[in-house]
């Protein structure tokens, strides 16, 4: 559904944002998009968005070249922001007018999103905080029915509550039609939604594996004896934390924000799935 080849982007000349991503995003997951500040997450969503055109290289999303902005491209796809700039007008006028962009917009879905996350749809937008602006768009993406959501921190600014409702309705959402980009620093809020892991490092698309192939290759261990021969090891308030090779094929949970940690720390661990995948 997203095909990314060769795809590169910079700011200024010289310095690349991006380097020669490429990947092949399928429907019916969801993806974790994660990396350390400024490493082009977001500017990837954006060009992948239509939003920013690359450098180098070529984006199909469906059948369309986003840098077109056909129209059959704009009514299927929704971004997500950080910070929301939607109109000051109240919550229903802003359903009405721009709901009507997107063929497949379900009102009646929308407001009972806006229940779920206890938003007064009688109140104007301008008069809403950072965190309920941020529950309306997000319940308006949903309500668009697209097949392709981009999301851009979405539970940043989000009290406890709504972040357990947001991962409630997102689970729900994804369809075999579907697909789903989430960008976050807040692993733990998405950490049991994510089922396929993004990651860039240094402008370059380091990982590209689902949660599955991961956990067949790598075993996290909460027992301190195994950190001696762990190829990262974290010490945290609940004891240490070890990541090693799966060589016996052992079940364990999958942290990844632990793994994330591990990867920051050393990106080479990526050559252990080259390896595996070469031994096989």
């Amino acid at each position: 559904m997203i095909d990314l080849k060769n795809v590169s982007y910079h700011y200024r000349k010289g310095v690349p944002i991006l380097e020669n991503i490429t990947a092949d995003l399928k429907p019916g997951h969801i993806y974790g998009l994660l990396g350390l500040n400024g490493v082009g997450k977001t500017t990837l969503l954006k060009n992948i968005g239509g939003l920013l055109f690359p450098k180098s290289g070529n984006i199909r999303v469906s059948e369309f070249n986003p840098e077109k902005r056909e129209i059959g491209f704009l009514t299927d796809i929704y971004f997500v922001t950080d910070h929301a700039e939607l109109p000051d007008w109240k919550i229903r006028q802003f359903q009405e007018v721009y709901g009507a962009l997107y063929p497949k917009f379900d009102a009646t879905y929308f407001y009972s999103v806006l229940e779920t996350f206890q938003i007064d749809i009688t109140k104007n937008i301008k008069n809403l905080s950072f965190g309920q602006v941020k529950k309306v768009n997000i319940a308006f993406a949903l309500a668009t029915n697209v097949n392709v959501i981009l999301m851009d921190e979405p539970t940043n600014g989000l009290d406890i509550p709504s972040k357990t409702q947001f991962r409630k309705i997102i689970s729900r959402y994804v369809t075999d039609e579907r697909l789903l980009i989430i960008s976050t620093h807040q692993i733990r809020d998405i950490h049991n939604l994510i089922d396929h892991l993004l990651v860039l490092n240094h402008s370059r698309l380091i990982l590209d594996h689902s949660i599955n192939t991961l956990q067949d290759h790598f075993y996290i261990s909460k027992q301190t004896s195994d950190a001696a021969n762990a190829i990262y090891s974290e010490q945290g308030i609940h004891g240490t934390l070890s990541l090693l090779p799966n060589t016996g094929k052992e079940e364990s949970q999958f942290d990844i924000e632990f793994f994330f940690n591990a990867l920051s720390a050393d990106p080479s661990l990526v050559n252990h799935l080259k390896t595996a995948k070469t031994n096989a």
